[in-house]
């Protein structure tokens, strides 16, 4: 903004740009401004054509000025002797095509433009991008929730994406979060459960995981809004002068944020994955979406998202109705003896949604049991929305099957009459579950036939396993049942594809350790019983100790082991401690920077770490591993040369531990793909000492879906599988055994 040397009093900057005109005849608008010794008014009126300004200047040791500005030009009052008060000339300056004040991302500030740097949508201001909206055809269907939270608008938001997946239309998504921090990077596991990675290193909310693993896509940090990103970028803009003197308010300017913010998301192309590109061995293709799911956070009525419903009260009006629908999730408990869905509570919440000024297009009702006909049209005729438009969102076997339940209520067909989306003509009719029709000629057209087909053999594989295997999960955030939600979603992946039926055996990792026998008894009894062992991330000491007696015993009884970050960690200082005979062989994130005598940090703090600032300064985001041939990993990865897994860590192995390490048996088969190739990524026992003991420092549960799962968790279940299968031949031996003895006595 400041150019050369000169002392700038004040900048006048236009937020859009626009072509050169011919200079035509206009009426001049004159503009007078008061320059005198002590203060100087700068006034500007911005429209849409070429206006005239006339600067007059009453002080007599600055003399009048006449300029003519375009709106392509901006004028920087210069002050030759660096005192801001003295007498000002002006400069004119050619004004550079780009946006005035990007839509920051994480915290290396990196500009929207940077989502996609051909999108012309990253340069228009808001009435433009309604209209580059409305041309290209692009649709918003927004999901909101009410009656009380944690109500699964995340799985009906996906769910929703399936099916317009399944009627060939490509979908992208957006989480809105109403809280007031940036990302979701500094929240306790406790508070908030997990945080997902993205490819980009954004820390965001566990429900773009759903996203990613229903619909298929790589999102970018841009697919969760939350207020601290909305009210960062507003006073930024006010910092610089964007708003040019007036006063920055919820409405307009943060209502008008949050508008631009959900259509350039709209716009941003997102990377779609096929069956063969999450394991690398096909790329990922780049698709500009047709519809924008956005989830909003939250309670209807919350004091937090009053922002955020307002904002998008006032985009449907501009993008208008056909171009913008909303889905309402709520709740239709059954409370009395004989049993009865009550409907009071979400004629509530549709009351207090349309107070709000948002009209519900579909009404999902979640209930333990189908809806029935005589609900269904009370909640029609008390909410006033269609009775075929109140879906029925009931508890079934498995998650997989939401999708095949709203379209056995014809959910596609409405939702594509709704949002007036193309017609499929070269579509296959499908009825219920994706199966042959012939009903009349308004049934919907579905082009992917191949996904409805998947999508059905998935919901019916996890229904019809063919064995049965024990996970133990050794961790600290038991309290929150969504602290490892992605890990366990990549377990159940793998046991689908290994048609097992998945127990997890959640572990306290503080109570192994324990003074209280009775507490330990009880862990390690459970323990004992699994198939398999899984230590995943996590910060802090607490605990650490039970982690890594979990992993000896994994190590010495040859259970089939798979440690992730931290879990990674833990098992080179256990092998530190135990193999290589290093009794004080600790992490440098548990120890004083002065080691005592006898310590060795055989886990070390990154040098390109922060140590003062938290957010964001973790090593974060996709980045490339170098496996070795002919390892285990490798092989479990189809024998790529390469791999690209989410990271999310500050410390990392030792280097100067690694050849000794190796010697004695743990062999560290992947390495950072940079030049250094010094960052241990993935280590690994020869299968000849142990069946499965792998761990990783990256999170592979990031990037496991239901139809491919990850390679690290797939290669885990099959390892437990063969131990479950050994351990269930050695119980029935034992007890024919004993059997026999007490016949014979």
């Amino acid at each position: 903004m400041f150019r050369d040397d000169d002392s700038i009093i004040y900048s006048l900057l236009y937020s859009e740009p626009c072509r050169p005109r011919r200079r035509r005849r206009r009426p001049n608008v004159p503009i007078c401004l008061a320059l005198t010794e002590t203060a100087m008014l700068l006034s500007l009126l911005v429209a849409r054509f070429c206006y005239d300004v006339t600067f007059a200047a009453a002080s007599a040791s600055c003399g009048p000025s006449h300029l003519r500005l375009r709106r392509s030009e901006f004028l920087v009052p210069v002050s030759p002797s660096g005192n801001p008060f003295d007498t000002v000339s002006w400069r004119r300056l050619r004004r550079r095509r780009r946006p005035l004040l990007g839509l920051r991302g994480g915290d290396d500030g990196e500009d929207f433009a940077a989502l996609d740097s051909t999108a012309p949508s990253s340069l228009l201001s808001l009435d433009e991008l309604v209209v580059d909206f409305s041309d290209n055809g692009r649709k918003i269907l927004v999901v909101t929730g009410g009656v009380l939270s944690g109500i699964g608008k995340g799985v009906t938001a996906s769910s929703i994406g399936v099916l317009l997946r399944m009627c060939g239309v490509r979908v992208t998504a957006l989480k809105i979060d109403p809280y007031l921090n940036v990302d979701a990077g500094t929240m306790s596991p406790f508070e908030h459960g997990e945080v997902f990675v993205l490819d980009d290193g954004g820390e965001c909310d566990l429900d773009l995981g759903n996203y990613e693993r229903f619909l298929s896509v790589s999102l970018s940090s841009k697919s969760n809004l939350t207020t601290g990103k909305i009210y960062r970028e507003v006073i930024e803009r006010e910092r610089v002068g964007h708003y040019l003197g007036k006063t920055v308010q919820v409405v307009p300017h943060i209502s008008d944020a949050i508008q631009r913010w959900v259509l350039r998301v709209s716009a941003a192309p997102v990377l779609v994955h096929t069956e063969h590109s999450v394991d690398g061995s096909t790329p990922p293709t780049s698709q500009v979406p047709e519809v924008c799911i956005v989830e909003l956070g939250g309670t209807l009525g919350d004091i937090e998202s009053m922002p955020f419903v307002e904002a998008l009260r006032q985009l449907q009006e501009k993008v208008g109705y056909k171009h913008m629908a909303f889905v309402h999730v709520s709740l239709v408990p059954v409370l009395g003896s004989p049993p009865e869905q009550k409907t009071k509570p979400t004629q509530h919440s549709v009351r207090t949604m349309r107070q709000l000024g948002l009209v519900p297009d579909f009404l999902c009702c979640r209930g333990t049991a189908e809806m029935e006909d005589a609900t269904r049209s009370k909640l029609s005729s008390f909410t006033g929305v269609p009775r075929d438009a109140v879906i029925s969102l009931h508890d079934v076997s498995n998650i997989y099957r939401v999708p095949l339940m709203m379209m056995e209520q014809d959910v596609p067909a409405m939702l594509c009459k709704r949002l007036r989306l193309a017609p499929f003509n070269n579509g296959q009719k499908a009825g219920n579950y994706g199966t042959p029709a012939e009903k009349d000629e308004e049934i919907m057209m579905f082009k992917n036939m191949d996904l409805i087909k998947s999508w059905n053999e998935l919901a019916d594989s996890v229904d019809d396993p063919e064995s049965e295997c024990v996970i133990a999960m050794v961790g600290k955030y038991l309290d929150q049942g969504d602290a490892y939600l992605s890990v366990v979603k990549a377990l159940i992946h793998a046991a689908i594809a290994t048609r097992q039926r998945l127990h997890i055996q959640w572990i306290d990792s503080a109570k192994l350790t324990s003074s209280d026998s009775t507490a330990a008894d009880s862990e390690w009894t459970r323990l004992y019983a699994c198939d398999g062992i899984v230590v995943p991330g996590g910060f802090g000491v607490r605990g650490l100790d039970g982690k890594i007696a979990a992993i000896r015993h994994s190590r010495t009884s040859r259970v089939p082991f798979l440690g992730i970050c931290l879990g990674m960690q833990a098992a080179v200082i256990e092998y530190a401690r135990n193999v290589l005979n290093i009794p004080g062989a600790n992490s440098e994130e548990f120890t004083s920077a002065t080691l005592e005598e006898g310590l060795e940090n055989v886990v070390i703090f990154m040098p390109e770490g922060d140590r003062g600032r938290m957010g964001g300064t973790m090593r974060l985001g996709a980045r490339e591993t170098i496996l070795r041939p002919n390892s285990l990993v490798a092989d479990l990865y189809s024998n790529v040369r390469t791999v690209t897994e989410r990271h999310r860590h500050r410390y990392e192995v030792n280097p100067a531990v690694v050849d000794r390490l190796e010697e004695a048996g743990l062999y560290f088969v992947g390495r950072n793909a940079d030049a250094s190739g010094e960052r241990m990524e993935v280590v690994e026992m020869s299968t000849d000492v142990h069946p499965y003991f792998v761990a990783a420092q990256f999170h592979p549960e990031f990037t496991s879906r239901p139809q491919v799962p990850n390679p690290m968790f797939l290669g885990l279940l099959e390892a437990a599988k063969i131990s479950a299968t050994t351990r269930a031949k050695a119980e029935v031996g034992g007890n024919e055994g004993q059997t026999a003895g007490n016949i014979d006595s």
